[in-house]
């Protein structure tokens, strides 16, 4: 009993405050409730997982306004309560010949609906979640009552005690807040509330769906980071749980199975052979180049293979004698370090289907690819756009805008995913696939002036910062054609005479500084056991020995 309490008391009631007799009955009721009502509505209302709640609280804590009953008694949030309770009677003025008590006894009897839609056990009443939906839900169809769309144009209608919160035009810093607050993923109510108020105030169920489709359409082409979209979806209210489930669905493609993508690949490469033989003719430079670093790597594996074998064998016997084993952890870093990187099965069958890692998320940073001679080319898509192209080596990357809310968007699309898709965290991906090729503001300055990024912060470091704050991952998950892009990437990168050369460099002329500091320690003990063999035998007394023997 006493752990059902804890895991059913909000964080701002204290357990010695639990009502058992309204528990009781609240089970009691629900038990009595048909289960076909819960099995229609699927759980999508989550707490945010805590490791990417800890990781930045203040992109899942609501700051201005509480939507739903998670952080509805939150003491910092009480002020707008006022600003909801004007809406929830502006919006009784527009009943017909009914009270907005009504509204609350229509909720009433969705009440097992709208419990099923929250993962977190609520502690409250059938009544009073009721009142505090309807008094909710009533401020939010007003804010969205400004991006209304008719006509492909956005309609403003509002009131004017509410203009102090509400700008279109997004200066505001109240209305920014309170945008970033509707978007959080515990501060959601479920669409079929919202449809349900709005049939009070229209006079036909059609008007009703048109008008929040209208509403939903504007918020969404408002809130979507990707704003060069061509083509934007029509929405349906009866298959999307909430704001965030509708704008994620927008934003995030359907991922096709791995053998069709198989196929489509293969079609497409049987398609680039037959038209890339007259591209092949002009690359022999290039190829002859690599064959030549090919040759040199290969040449220069053996020797140095061997040398390694025959130095680090008496190494071994030296450094497991008495007062040389201190020098054994730096001179192993040194120089034997690289063993254990060069043996790496190729081709291991049994890693194909494992999770990747989070080391495998390598890719160059877009100064280093741009250096290489990669393109980089905006697209008017959502995610399903990204694609590498090998003949014209172009990166095509989806033109994103960043203002202040992009964060908290980001962010949220990032907790939903994790806590309600089954499948692979496409959108998780794709911030890990930003996060890997932004290192610095230089190179948001690259994608800036190609057209990817819009930046609407006030620097670039900015952006810079947004990316590589967003390391945080709640599992490892494959996705096909990202990662397809990234293993393209990556060999073309590593293909160039260029970045090979830099390599060779790296790996001969750094290992020939290894070599030369295991000279150095092997110098060093040769010195230290000459200068004790000195101090037992002097010098002086094998020097006279040796001039009286004479």
């Amino acid at each position: 009993m006493s752990a059902l309490q804890f895991s059913t008391s909000s964080k701002s009631n204290n357990i010695s405050s639990f009502d058992e007799n309204r528990w009781v009955i609240n089970i009691r009721r629900t038990l009595e409730e048909e289960l076909e009502d819960d099995a229609q509505v699927p759980v999508s209302i989550f707490n945010v997982p805590k490791p990417l709640m800890s990781a930045h609280p203040d992109s899942y804590t609501p700051q201005e306004v509480s939507l739903g009953p998670y952080h509805h008694w939150r003491p910092e949030l009480y002020e707008m309560e006022r600003y909801k309770l004007a809406s929830a009677k502006r919006a009784q003025k527009q009943l017909q010949c009914l009270k907005f008590e009504d509204i609350v006894h229509q909720l009433v009897k969705l009440e097992a609906w709208i419990r099923a839609c929250y993962h977190k056990y609520l502690d409250l009443s059938g009544e009073t979640l009721a009142w505090m939906l309807a008094v909710d839900a009533s401020f939010l169809l007003e804010f969205l009552q400004v991006y209304t769309m008719h006509d492909g144009k956005t309609l403003t209608r509002v009131s004017s005690r509410m203009l102090h919160l509400v700008d279109y035009a997004g200066r505001k810093s109240a209305h920014n807040a309170i945008l970033r607050d509707m978007i959080m993923l515990e501060n959601q109510i479920p669409l079929f509330v919202l449809r349900k108020i709005l049939e009070f105030q229209f006079p036909s169920l059609e008007l009703a769906d048109e008008m929040l489709m209208s509403m939903l359409t504007g918020f969404c082409k408002e809130l979507s980071p990707f704003k060069m979209m061509e083509v934007f979806p029509n929405i349906n209210v009866y298959k999307h749980a909430h704001i965030l489930d509708l704008l994620y669905e927008i934003l995030v493609p359907k991922i096709i199975n791995e053998s069709d993508e198989q196929i489509e690949a293969e079609d497409q490469k049987d398609e680039t052979q037959s038209r890339g033989s007259g591209a092949a003719e002009y690359s022999y430079v290039r190829q002859l180049l690599n064959v030549v670093l090919t040759l040199i790597f290969k040449v220069q594996r053996g020797p140095l293979r061997l040398i390694k074998f025959v130095l680090k064998l008496p190494w071994t016997i030296i450094s497991n004698l008495p007062g040389f084993t201190i020098l054994r952890q730096p001179v192993d870093y040194l120089f034997f370090s690289q063993n254990k990187e060069e043996v790496k099965p190729e081709n291991n069958s049994a890693t194909i289907n494992k999770p990747p890692l989070v080391e495998e998320i390598d890719i160059p940073s877009v100064s280093e690819l741009f250096k290489s001679g990669v393109c980089f080319s905006p697209t008017t898509g959502n995610i399903s756009s990204i694609s590498f192209d090998v003949n014209t080596v172009t990166l095509y990357l989806p033109t994103i805008s960043l203002d202040v809310n992009s964060e908290v968007i980001l962010r949220n699309l990032v907790a939903y995913e994790a806590s309600n898709a089954s499948g692979p965290l496409v959108f998780a991906r794709y911030t890990e696939l930003m996060n890997g090729i932004i290192d610095t503001e230089e190179d948001v300055k690259l994608l800036r002036q190609k057209g990817i990024i819009l930046n609407r912060l006030k620097k670039d470091a900015e952006v810079a910062d947004l990316w590589n704050g967003m390391n945080k991952s709640i599992r490892l998950t494959k996705v096909p054609f990202l990662d397809k892009v990234i293993e393209d990437v990556n060999k073309y990168y590593k293909s160039r005479w260029n970045v090979r050369l830099r390599s060779f460099v790296r790996q001969n002329v750094y290992g020939s500084w290894r070599f030369l500091t295991l000279l150095a320690a092997i110098l060093l003990l040769i010195l230290m056991t000459l200068q004790a063999f000195c101090s037992v035998y002097s010098w002086s007394r094998i020097f006279r020995i040796n001039t009286t023997s004479s």
